[in-house]
């Protein structure tokens, strides 16, 4: 036994460095402290760039002994293996008062000197839902923070092609300093997806801002950019299609309720983005903006608009109908739709029809994710015509909403239905349909 015993560790001694690396790769970093402690051999191979190259940290509110133990070793990483650090993710879950914000401000003060003096490489930085506008954080702690970040971010600007800020709630001169810091050295961005979205304060009219203007005309390789229409001006249009229009695929653009969207922005500012930058495809995505004439001033026909997205609107509001949006304004898009979510509470305007007519005069869309009030034949009418060729959807969602307590008639007929479809939704389709 002793002697099987020998022979498997040097089985396992000797494993080349390749096969280590792969087993590795599988080991959290509880399991790659402990590996790095067994032999020169395992230490060697543990110490290969490639098994670090990926970090995630996860600051918690909640002092959980697990969730520190966690949060030190993903700290312990970082400070002994940063210089091959690649991609960083910060995750906060649940800063709930002021002395955790300022822990957190403290970590992260450390952790973003010791890259800037170690790393030369990372490519990828993540952090989103910082909410640097609430309360929790003190003055100085949020000032301190900022200034943290900006140092980091000034070191990292000459690599970084992936920045992700979302919901920081940062004040207008904060964030376009934060953005600045990304071209320092060279006065222009090497930067080709950003997520600002959610990134300045709420009620910030950003889109009249020059100083904005100026920050995003440093950005000349915009691949992917997301943003909120507080931000969105036919300056900024002119700005991407000046600087990025070689580049620039995707504009995401999320507009909420809160946030000023009362702009007006011109349809030839637009159609001249779109001219210039022929791969462009614009997703939208609203939150309780649904009045008609709300979407009407913001829906211009010259956007490439691939993706709509409409959710939850003043329900309590009279004058808010959705048929028109159906039957007027994205059947403009017909020719470039291919993705189509609408959340709604429609119990007092039937759908049914208007919905389907869009579905079939959008002869590329792809995608139907739909809760609302519906009937169920809307969904025998909408696989009748899918069956028939009359639309090339593949993934089919919907949630019908029923002001009725029980839906067993419902239920049964959509089992009916699926029945007599199933050689087309098993074949062809991602298929999910409820009542609610």
């Amino acid at each position: 036994m002793e002697e099987e015993s020998e022979a498997k560790q040097s089985a396992w001694a000797y494993l080349p460095h390749g096969c280590l690396r792969r087993v590795f790769h599988l080991l959290d970093d509880r399991n790659r402290a402990q590996a790095l402690l067994v032999c020169k051999h395992w230490n060697w191979a543990m110490n290969s760039g490639s098994l670090w190259r990926s970090r995630t940290i996860t600051f918690h509110g909640h002092p959980l002994r697990s969730h520190k133990l966690e949060f030190q070793r993903a700290l312990w990483s970082i400070k002994k293996f940063g210089k091959y650090l690649e991609h960083l993710e910060v995750k906060l879950s649940y800063l709930y008062n002021t002395s955790t914000t300022q822990n957190f401000q403290m970590v992260m003060r450390d952790v973003f000197s010791h890259l800037g003096k170690c790393n030369h490489r990372l490519a990828f930085f993540r952090m989103k839902h910082l909410g640097l506008d609430r309360s929790m954080w003190k003055n100085r702690v949020r000032v301190q923070f900022i200034k943290n970040l900006a140092f980091f971010l000034k070191k990292m600007g000459k690599h970084l092609n992936y920045l992700n800020l979302k919901g920081a709630r940062v004040s207008l001169e904060d964030g376009c300093e934060l953005l600045s810091c990304l071209s320092r050295m060279t006065n222009k961005s090497s930067v080709s997806e950003m997520n600002i979205e959610d990134f300045f304060h709420t009620n910030l009219h950003v889109y009249s801002s020059t100083l904005f203007q100026q920050t995003m005309s440093k950005f000349h390789n915009l691949v992917t950019l997301t943003v909120s229409y507080n931000c969105i001006s036919d300056e900024l249009l002119n700005i991407l299609q000046e600087h990025c229009a070689h580049s620039l695929c995707t504009l995401n653009i999320k507009c909420r309720i809160n946030d000023p969207h009362r702009q007006v922005v011109r349809g030839m500012s637009w159609a001249n983005l779109a001219k210039k930058a022929p791969n462009l495809c614009v997703n939208m995505s609203f939150e309780r903006v649904l009045k008609h004439d709300h979407l009407a001033r913001i829906l211009q026909v010259a956007i490439p608009l691939k993706s709509v997205s409409l959710r939850k609107g003043h329900f309590s509001d009279p004058s808010w109908i959705m048929s028109p949006t159906l039957t007027i304004l994205l059947p403009s898009y017909c020719h470039t739709l291919q993705r189509l979510t609408l959340e709604l509470n429609n119990s007092e305007e039937v759908l049914d029809n208007e919905l389907l007519q869009l579905v079939l005069l959008c002869r590329r869309l792809l995608f139907l994710r739909v809760w609302a009030f519906l009937s169920v034949t809307f969904m025998e009418r909408l696989l009748q015509n899918r069956a028939e060729r009359k639309c090339i959807l593949t993934t089919i969602h919907v949630r019908i909403y029923t002001a009725q307590q029980e839906t067993r008639v419902e239920d049964s007929l959509l089992r009916d239905i699926y029945r007599k479809f199933k050689y087309l939704i098993d074949s062809e389709i991602n298929y999910f349909v409820i009542t609610y």
